[in-house]
């Protein structure tokens, strides 16, 4: 017995031990991944891009705010997170912050003082950035970009999640893929494209599933879960690989228009891919659109042809004829018998004039309804608030016309909406669960999203 309770002891020792140091060691830094020359400076406009890239300037600028000063509420399952100033200024943006603080908080989620970032920022992928890009990201923020006195509100989540301690244990689970890229050597293209898919754009924190830990399934393109889909704040993050995702169903030129343009002749980029779209994806390069297009179209094996050009107008195009998965609706919506379905009826009064009794819409303009991701996914939440409350797709550099989508929340009721949202999910082909009047009550309750 004495020795049991000796035994005993011990493991409470050691267990108290391993907690303080769990607590209080400080967590080691990521060294650099490329040791760069002493009098290293990026190209002029480098950093810039790079910001783009990494479409820093969506989380960490609030709305009427000043670019880069933060204050953007980000919705997570844990809470609002308040994103944080990252201008140069000394008192309330990181102007304090050395080359080394700044590279602990994109590749390993820590600030100087060791607090552990919160995941909405996502280092997790920036962790695989450049040395080159994050220097002169760090540049660009401290001596190119305009200094913002501002205090972003402070984050304070219930419990547990406020003790960002616990965050060191999440890293160990979600950062288990070391610093740095490594490309897959397909070629240069599609090698460009897989590093801005897998670090500055980050696109598996939307278009990769959450483990049960709410890390990401799938960081790194040899990752079986990589981009095969995801929800992000009540919206499907569609899969971006496997024979039935959009870049495999999609030429490349399609696929690099709707990354340049947020619209081609199947689809337009609502929520957060709109967001992408508005202060990211419009501004890359031609080639770094191709790029990512190239990599998407290739990831699973599929041959790649690059077109020289993409997004050109030459002309508008007529709708599509409905193919045979959408020949029954398409006789439905033409006969127009008085006895059609409800939902049959609404479309013909409120939608045909713009999407067509094919469900075709208009290429370039109105989108697709058929397979339309945005009407089939898992979260109806989207669907139901475009129909009550309308869309609009932003103009680009390419595409300056805006979008614009009309409301129906004065014109139908609950039911009525409901009926509409139940029709546009079972036509054409589509297959997707039923919506109800409840369903549509609480996303009119809650407003416009």
């Amino acid at each position: 017995m004495v020795t049991f309770l000796r035994i005993l002891g011990g493991l409470v020792i050691l267990g108290v031990l391993a907690l303080l140091a769990f607590l209080f060691v400080p967590v080691q830094r990521t060294a650099p991944t490329a040791q760069l020359p002493a009098d290293w400076t990026p190209a002029p406009g480098q950093g810039e891009y790079v910001a783009i890239a990494s479409d820093c300037v969506a989380c960490h600028t609030a709305p009427d705010g000043k670019p880069f000063a933060g204050g953007r509420a980000i919705v997570s399952p844990m809470g609002t997170i308040w994103s944080t100033n990252i201008t140069a200024d000394k008192e309330t943006g990181i102007g304090n912050w050395t080359l080394d603080d700044f590279r602990a908080a994109m590749v390993d989620g820590v600030t100087p003082d060791g607090t552990h970032l919160y995941p909405a920022m996502p280092y997790e992928n920036y962790r695989l950035m450049t040395e080159e890009d994050i220097r002169a990201l760090y540049d660009y923020l401290m001596h190119e970009l305009p200094a913002v006195h501002a205090a972003a509100p402070k984050t304070e989540l219930t419990f547990p999640f406020n003790l960002r301690f616990g965050i060191r244990a999440w890293n160990w689970l979600a950062l288990s893929h070391g610093a740095g890229f490594k490309p897959e050597g397909r070629s240069e293209l599609e090698d460009r494209g897989q590093y801005l898919v897998e670090g500055p754009a980050h696109c598996a924190a939307c278009h990769s599933p959450r483990t049960r830990f709410m890390s990401q399934d799938g960081i790194l393109a040899t990752d079986k879960s990589f981009l095969t889909g995801g929800v992000i704040d009540g919206w499907n993050a569609p899969a971006l690989r496997g024979p039935d995702s959009a870049p495999q169903k999609w030429s490349l030129d399609e696929l690099a228009t709707y990354l340049a343009t947020g619209r081609n002749a199947h689809s337009t980029a609502n929520g957060e891919m709109g967001l992408v779209v508005e202060h990211s994806l419009q501004y890359l390069t031609d080639r770094d659109n191709l790029a990512i297009a190239a990599f998407l179209k290739g990831i699973d094996g599929a041959a790649v042809e690059v077109p020289e050009t993409f997004a050109a107008i030459t002309g508008s195009k007529p709708p599509a004829e409905a193919d045979a998965a959408g020949a029954e609706t398409e006789r439905l919506l033409t006969e127009a018998s008085p006895d059609m379905p409800l939902g049959a009826r609404l479309y013909l009064d409120n939608c045909s004039a713009c999407h067509f009794v094919t469900g075709k819409g208009a290429p370039g303009i109105f989108p697709e309804l058929q397979a339309n991701e945005l009407v089939t996914g898992s979260e109806t939440k989207p669907l139901i608030s475009i129909i009550l409350n309308g869309a609009e797709v932003k103009g680009t550099q390419k595409r300056p016309m805006n979008l614009v989508m009309q409301g129906y929340a004065d014109r139908l009721t609950d039911g009525d909406v409901a009926e509409l949202a139940n029709f546009l999910r079972t036509a054409w082909g589509n297959d997707a669960a039923p919506v109800t009047s409840a369903d549509v009550a609480k996303v009119r309750a809650e407003g416009v999203h």
